[in-house]
């Protein structure tokens, strides 16, 4: 919520006759700097911005960076370093048809940084959010249409696989393959073919 009100003063500072890509850079960078001195509350803000600039330029992630500055493209590490700080018992998550407001010192993020926070965390060990991730990953498939946000999370998800090497839980239901069942990938999963004799 602090977040939300610091940005919007820094919006209202910006001078209204600078170019759009030049006042969403500038205020990229203070929340950067903001960011870097160790708030990560402004690390929230900057990676959903990221994102935000990711999907209204289809995925460009060149010209992401060259808006938001070099050097401050908010990547893979700096979202799992975030993602591990965020604490699960102050996030806001509104359930169907509940009317409350959150608290002021709430977290208010976004379904699929919820589901990365979700993630780091329970790869930490953590029950809560390791339970968390696995009501929310039931609900995925519902909601994968009406979210363009979702890709962030699946390709987030895939990059902690990768660096951690420990297995998380999967997108659906559907129990995993055994290695001993799973097809060779690659030159060596081709079979010969037997030639006719004709």
């Amino acid at each position: 919520m602090r977040v939300d009100l610091l940005v919007s003063d820094w919006k209202a500072a910006l001078l209204p006759e600078l170019p759009q890509e030049e006042r969403e850079r500038e205020l990229y960078r203070q929340a950067w700097a903001a960011y870097l001195d160790g708030d990560f509350g402004f690390g929230l803000w900057c990676w959903h911005e990221c994102d935000r600039l990711t999907n209204n330029l289809n995925g460009n992630v060149r010209e992401v960076t060259r808006i938001l500055g070099p050097g401050r493209y908010f990547g893979f590490s700096h979202r799992r370093a975030v993602a591990a700080e965020v604490p699960i018992e102050r996030m806001y998550r509104p359930r169907k048809g509940d009317m409350s407001t959150p608290r002021t010192d709430a977290f208010v993020l976004p379904h699929y940084q919820v589901l990365c926070v979700y993630l780091v965390q329970a790869a930490a060990g953590n029950g809560k959010a390791k339970a968390l991730l696995e009501i929310a990953l039931g609900e995925l498939e519902d909601r994968r249409r009406a979210d363009p946000f979702l890709r962030h999370f699946e390709t987030f998800r895939e990059l902690l696989n990768r660096t951690s090497g420990a297995p998380t839980p999967p997108p659906t239901s559907e129990a995993p393959v055994p290695p001993a069942e799973r097809r060779p990938v690659g030159k060596s999963a081709r079979t010969p073919r037997k030639r006719s004799s004709a």
